[in-house]
């Protein structure tokens, strides 16, 4: 519940921000590129239920279930605009109304689509330890550089152990620690994309 309360509480003093960065973004989106701003996809989170996670669109395709394909360095669905916001984490920011609906947590492991998440779990023993918690925003495996691509089982296998450990050692503490790190990986665009 006090994670919860903290989540909601950052969240609502960053919104006059956020949303500041938010229009901006969708402007720019709308001005470069057809379709829709937000961009919605289905991710499974606590207890592997799943829901729908908000993104700004990036890509000019709207990849979902089977028919997801992970985005990859040079992938040509991805727009101008899109690369930018990919590279700066803002394609994310939408996803602060995932917290606020209860879906995620501005800390936990992050959420794959659905189609990896099934793919994986055959693959990685332990993986869906990662669903004995809230999703978040940021996590553990962003902060130690496991982001962005995971186009081999160990990239994939490195990034889970990461998520392991933090279900068994999360705490206000390591979420606030994790949220301060994630603001210098996201300043240096460390393994973004």
């Amino acid at each position: 519940m006090s994670k919860r309360v903290f989540d909601t509480t950052c969240i609502l003093l960053m919104l006059p921000v956020v949303g500041l960065i938010l229009a901006l973004a969708a402007a720019a989106i709308k001005l470069t590129s057809r379709g829709p701003v937000l961009f919605v996809q289905h991710r499974y989170g606590a207890g592997r239920v799943p829901f729908k996670v908000f993104k700004l669109r990036t890509m000019r395709v709207l990849e979902d279930g089977d028919a997801f394909r992970q985005a990859c360095k040079g992938d040509a669905r991805i727009t101008p605009v899109g690369r930018f916001l990919r590279k700066a984490s803002i394609d994310e920011l939408p996803q602060v109304f995932n917290v606020l609906r209860g879906d995620m947590s501005l800390v936990g492991p992050r959420p794959h689509a659905t189609r990896m998440d099934d793919e994986f779990a055959t693959l990685i023993p332990g993986y869906n330890r990662r669903f004995e918690v809230v999703p978040g925003i940021t996590g553990l495996a962003q902060v130690r550089g496991q982001r962005g691509v995971t186009d081999t089982l160990d990239k994939m296998q490195a990034r889970i152990a990461s998520d392991i450990e933090y279900v068994e050692t999360h705490g206000f503490w390591r979420d606030l620690g994790i949220l301060l790190r994630t603001l210098l990986v996201v300043l240096g665009q460390r393994n973004a994309g």
